[in-house]
């Protein structure tokens, strides 16, 4: 059905994997475009209660946005401002319970893909990175405070640091560390236990935590912000010098 995803089903559990392996699961605009259309299929599923998100290979979960497209389209961000934040923000918006099985790196909206899911595990190898703030955006302002708490989220996005699986776990940002071996069967058991229980009452639970910890006032205002620092040549700039650093030049 997908070509940069794969979609199976064990029981009432979905797994979702970002299947670019040899681009570290970048989102481009397929991609982006395919987990959107996954994510709508399965939540219209009744035969599915708990959706797992993951990446192929043993490298990344996701590496954030594709920068070869977004050089191919200029050497401008447009390529994560269009279907890649989409569908990090439809992520977010998921009503039933999804878990992020985090097998390695998870940097820029690969970061954001993770927090916008309800649980993270992640392999022993997993590192996070909040690199917005290096390329003149704000990202992960408004969820990470949510998980970590306001000081470490500040220093996590003001820094732009590297975050490793070890210090993901201390601080929260992470659940659970596993092998990477034993990570899809950890999760697995903790989506079928979930699976098991009442779909209504978990995915009204969801609803309520979610009410009592966010502020759509700071969401509002992120999405604001990066439509006015999008518009500055300092983010231009930014973003073009990393995009030919990934990219090699090319």
């Amino acid at each position: 059905m997908y070509e940069s995803l794969i979609v199976e089903q064990t029981g009432a559990v979905a797994t979702i994997r970002l299947n670019r392996p040899e681009k570290h699961n970048a989102l481009n605009a397929q991609l982006s475009h395919e987990l959107i259309e996954a994510l709508d299929k399965v939540e219209a599923d009744d035969a599915v209660n708990v959706i797992v998100l993951t990446g192929a290979g043993e490298k990344a979960f996701c590496a954030g946005a594709d920068m070869a497209e977004a050089v191919g389209a200029g050497g401008t961000n447009s390529g994560y401002v269009g279907a890649p934040a989409e569908a990090v923000a439809r992520v977010l918006r998921t009503r039933k319970p999804i878990i992020a099985a985090v097998n390695g790196y998870s940097y820029g909206g690969g970061a954001l893909l993770a927090i916008n899911c309800d649980i993270r595990i992640a392999s022993e190898d997993a590192r996070f990175r909040f690199v917005g703030a290096s390329y003149g955006l704000v990202v992960g302002a408004f969820q990470l405070p949510r998980i970590v708490g306001a000081p470490l989220a500040k220093e996590l996005i003001f820094t732009a640091r590297t975050i490793d699986a070890q210090e993901a776990l201390r601080i929260g940002l992470v659940s659970h560390l596993v092998p990477l071996e034993e990570l899809e069967a950890t999760v697995t058991e903790m989506a079928l236990a979930i699976a098991a229980n009442s779909r209504a009452a978990v995915m009204e639970s969801k609803q309520v935590i979610d009410i009592a910890t966010s502020n759509r006032e700071a969401f509002r205002r992120e999405v604001e912000a990066n439509l006015e620092l999008r518009q500055s040549e300092e983010h231009q700039e930014r973003f073009r010098a990393a995009a030919m650093r990934v990219t090699g030049g090319k």
